[in-house]
């Protein structure tokens, strides 16, 4: 079963949707002119409940089907805040606010889902009731917890969730997923650094805490390579040094800051327990003094195997057998629809946006022409799911 021929005929609506939210990028939780128009068009579709502000700025939409009562409730997520980073793909729709874009596809995200919502709430052609998520705050900012804290999914009733996201370097169109862990759960790190600051030119009577960064940097390197086991994944990067004002001055104080990727939870401990021990021993072994500050933000995005098979089954009546990967990698980045995962079975799932920038790059731009498989695979997927 091919894309769907009435989502088809509004492909031009929904890449307009599109390009008026890629115009108009909203960060973290401050996504309310986003938050306004996916209200305001769940209400022209006709949705028999739309409600504003679970999770502080998210909104659901409630789609009852032919025959609502007995049958069982899905939700359907999409994402709807930008990044903090400055565009530089010239585009006509770009972005209007300095500093800020859809770096990430969410406008597409959110748009696929408008879409899909305007069929269903049309058509109706399903038992149960269908609840679109259109959620802030997915960069860092854990809307899809805050969402959940709310009461999303047991106001609703929601039984199974299933998010989708696209993703550069698949070819334009085609799905990949797997069960289990499909991304990985994101860690933060904190390290202050206390040593004792002086002149350039007399080391010896300092605790230079350059120094010792740079060896906790360096031996922090070591856990993934000498302590994790080879068939298992993790990932370490300090990603900020932060210390002194001059060139012949050694400074007090040093600041790195990074973050930590795991797939199992054992992994997880791993890492965290040998971070904690470079950082008190190196500095400790210096004279200094280090405050480590770890914290676990995203959990592991963990497919579960019944709505993963589910998912791909309906992924292949859209784009047929050969263009569904059934056991793609997975990833090292994270996504807070994990939490979602943790609350309700269910599953997410790559579409491919071709051959464009990474995610998270000024040139990045979502593919409109993958607008149709995504719309449809949300209807087939609510259609089957919920047969009539």
């Amino acid at each position: 079963m091919p894309v769907v021929n009435r989502i088809a005929e509004f492909h031009a609506d929904i890449a307009a949707w599109r390009h008026d939210l890629h115009r108009h990028p909203e960060l973290e939780y401050d996504v309310h002119r986003t938050a306004a128009t996916v209200a305001e068009k769940l209400k022209a579709f006709g949705c028999d409940e739309v409600v504003p502000a679970i999770g502080r700025t998210g909104v659901v939409g409630v789609i009852k089907g032919k025959r609502a009562v007995g049958g069982r409730t899905i939700g359907l997520r999409a994402d709807m805040d930008a990044l903090p980073i400055l565009e530089a793909t010239g585009l006509p729709y770009a972005s209007t606010v300095p500093g800020k874009m859809h770096a990430c596809g969410h406008d597409g995200h959110t748009a696929m889902l408008l879409g899909a919502a305007r069929y269903l709430a049309e058509t109706r052609n399903f038992a149960g009731k269908v609840v679109v998520i259109f959620q802030p705050a997915e960069e860092g900012g854990a809307g899809a917890k805050a969402m959940i804290d709310d009461g999303l999914m047991t106001r609703f009733g929601i039984e199974e969730v299933y998010g989708m996201h696209n993703y550069p370097g698949i070819p334009a169109g085609e799905f990949a997923i797997r069960p289990g862990p499909m991304m990985a759960a994101a860690d933060h790190l904190s390290i202050e650094i206390e040593g004792k600051g002086g002149h350039a030119a007399r080391p010896h009577f300092s605790i230079d805490p350059v120094l010792i960064g740079a060896q906790i940097v360096t031996q922090i390197q070591s856990i993934v390579g000498r302590n994790v086991d080879p068939l298992d994944s993790a990932v370490v990067s300090i990603c900020l040094f932060q210390a002194g004002t001059t060139n012949n001055v050694i400074p007090q104080t040093a600041l790195l800051r990074g973050t930590a990727r795991s797939l199992m939870p054992d992994v997880q401990d791993l890492v965290e327990a040998r971070i904690r021990a470079i950082v008190e021993g190196t500095a400790r072994m210096h004279g200094a003094t280090a405050k480590l500050t770890y914290t676990r933000s995203y959990p592991v995005t963990r497919n579960h195997a019944d709505q993963a098979t589910f998912a791909a089954s309906v992924a292949r009546e859209i784009v047929g057998d050969s263009h569904v990967d059934l056991n793609v990698l997975p990833v090292m980045g994270a996504e807070d629809f994990s939490f979602m995962l943790e609350a309700r079975p269910g599953a997410f799932i790559f579409v491919g946006n071709g051959d464009s920038a990474g995610l998270h790059h000024p040139a990045y731009d979502f593919n409109d022409s993958i607008i149709p498989v995504g719309a449809s695979y949300w209807v087939r997927l609510v259609e089957k799911a919920l047969a009539a």
